[in-house]
């Protein structure tokens, strides 16, 4: 007779046995405890180590895709998602646990090249039936201070009108009229969630850093602005900003823009081909992943500097060239006056 003790392993396949007893008859393993106290147990877990444990065996995995279990998960995490419809699971929604999957990691980097306009002489209609943009996009925001949540809201964007598709990207959660928070706004304190999701397929994708990857002050204004860019290529990274009053704990604007590599704006027809492209692309895992967004970020902003200074250099020889010329011309015209 097999004897199984301890954490031993068991010729039946069930799970590890809890506790040290010395026989079969003093082995309980953990699926003998009630589904209910296991179920209250899975639900004090993160969402990567339920996912984890789905995988364990057929019964854990019953209980780690429990849809009361994902939407607990997620609606502590993201506050917002109470409000948005597309997430209901049960009537054609994509569900909780699928939202988790796409928007809790980091979308992977790619190396393509940013995404092409769409061709003037096109109509806008037939490009977007090409490259099947989205035509509306739902953001769920959640702004955090210090560990409380300070904003949260769903905001819906139509982006199936040419005049969208032809400003630039922008999306706007907050506008100038503001909130002020319940206490002193120290912006490197704040953590930002900003989910992109698409109601007609269902996918997601994180597009803020979650913390600050800079902190920059306003002089002018005496604003400070705590970006949580990501940047999704060489080329394009959308840029989540909050900006807000230090000094009287008041935040004045939450807003998502893309970015191309010159530090311009993208229009809206390729800011949703990149947001597209995140959402069917890779996604890779938390661990390190705030720091290699810094990372990344440090060196987007390199690389707009470099291009700046070298478009800097470039104009001035073009100046400088031009200057050449109209002094030569001028020269060769008092040469003819003076021999004429």
């Amino acid at each position: 007779m097999a004897a199984a003790t301890g954490l031993g392993a068991v010729d039946d396949g069930r799970s590890p046995a809890i506790g040290g007893g010395d026989g079969d008859a003093a082995a309980t393993t953990i699926e003998d405890l009630p589904a209910d106290v296991l179920a209250l147990v899975l639900r004090r877990l993160d969402g990567a180590s339920l996912a984890a444990l789905g995988c364990a065996c057929s019964s854990f995995h019953d209980l780690a895709t429990d849809p009361a279990t994902w939407r607990g998960l997620c609606l502590a995490m993201w506050p917002s998602v109470r409000d948005v419809p597309c997430c209901g699971g049960s009537d054609g929604g994509v569900g909780h646990r699928a939202l988790f999957a796409d928007a809790f990691p980091f979308p992977a980097p790619s190396t393509l090249p940013s995404p092409s306009p769409a061709p003037p002489s096109a109509p806008v209609d037939s490009a977007r039936r090409a490259s099947s943009l989205p035509e509306l996009l739902v953001s769920a925001v959640d702004l955090h201070h210090g560990g409380a949540c300070i904003m949260s809201r769903v905001v819906e964007t139509d982006t199936a009108s040419a005049w969208f598709l032809g400003s630039p990207f922008r999306v706007d959660a907050l506008v100038q009229e503001g909130f002020t928070a319940p206490s002193p706004i120290t912006p490197s304190d704040l953590t930002l969630s900003w989910i992109l999701i698409d109601p007609s397929t269902g996918r997601a994708v994180n597009a803020s850093s979650r913390r600050p990857v800079s902190v920059d002050r306003k002089w002018l204004t005496g604003d400070v602005v705590a970006r949580f860019t990501l940047v999704l290529c060489d080329g394009v990274a959308l840029d989540a900003a909050v900006t807000c009053d230090e000094r009287h704990g008041h935040v004045r604007e939450v807003s998502l823009c893309v970015e191309d590599g010159d530090g311009g704006g993208v229009s809206g027809h390729d800011g949703l081909a990149a947001v597209a492209a995140a959402m069917a692309g890779a996604r890779r895992g938390l661990r390190g992943a705030e720091d290699e967004a810094k990372r990344r970020y440090r060196e987007f902003v390199k690389g707009k500097k470099a291009r700046k200074e070298w478009k800097a250099r470039r104009e001035g020889m073009l100046d400088l060239c031009c200057s050449g010329v109209g002094a030569a011309a001028f020269v060769s015209f008092l040469v003819m006056l003076m021999f004429r």
